[in-house]
């Protein structure tokens, strides 16, 4: 099972999630407004620095649109993931797979509000695309997307989870004791991993590297 943490932006954070067992990290780029967002020169330096863990990948994770801007952002970090957080169309997504470097995996999220999908209608132009996996995350009522410490309905999950055709990452308000909640998904052929944020926060609003392993620790236990 996949495990990231999303959001870095000191080299501590990263060397302190290697340290936690994390296999993913998010850097968040062009998040208009989010208080994890870095500059161009900082992803490369994180995207660096979680790659000479020897254990982290980087994740260069957006709401940008425009498919030439976002691959200079992903060959200037050599970062090997990308995230699209946003309502980007298919078509960033075709043009990422087809201009994008070699190996490159391409992470789509879906967008959940209760029960309802509000891509529901893409996520098969997504994976004909070329998507490499989804992302299950929360949309609030009052138009929230991304770290929104809200959980998902493990029901509403598991009904999207068998109608797309992709592995997918489980994100939301996951924490170290809500693992139980989410009995459905974990037990998904096609469930992959979860993606973590304000769980993982520490005082200063840091990624704490004891919260992550306490996350890491509850959600592998077997």
């Amino acid at each position: 099972m996949l495990v990231k943490f999303c959001g870095a932006t000191t080299v501590a954070e990263v060397t302190g999630l290697a340290a936690a067992g994390a296999d993913l990290v998010g850097l968040w780029y062009q998040v208009p407004g989010g208080r994890s967002e870095v500059t161009a020169a900082r992803l490369a330096a994180l995207s660096e620095a979680a790659s000479d863990t020897g254990r982290l990948a980087p994740v260069l994770v957006t709401f940008a649109s425009d498919p030439a801007a976002l691959l200079r952002a992903v060959r200037a970090a050599r970062a090997p993931y990308v995230q699209l957080h946003g309502f980007q169309t298919p078509g960033t997504v075709r043009a990422l797979r087809r201009d994008g470097p070699a190996g490159l995996k391409i992470i789509k999220a879906l967008h959940l509000r209760g029960s309802e999908c509000l891509e529901e209608g893409l996520t098969g132009a997504y994976e004909r695309a070329g998507a490499d996996c989804f992302l299950l995350d929360t949309a609030t009522t009052d138009g929230r997307i991304g770290s929104t410490a809200e959980p998902l309905q493990d029901t509403a999950v598991r009904r999207l989870a068998d109608r797309i055709q992709l592995p997918f990452l489980l994100a939301g308000g996951l924490h170290a004791g809500n693992r139980g909640d989410f009995a459905g998904a974990r037990a998904h052929p096609r469930f992959l991993g979860i993606d973590v944020d304000s769980a993982a926060r520490g005082e200063g609003g840091l990624l704490c590297a004891d919260r992550a392993a306490a996350v890491t620790h509850a959600w592998r236990s077997t």
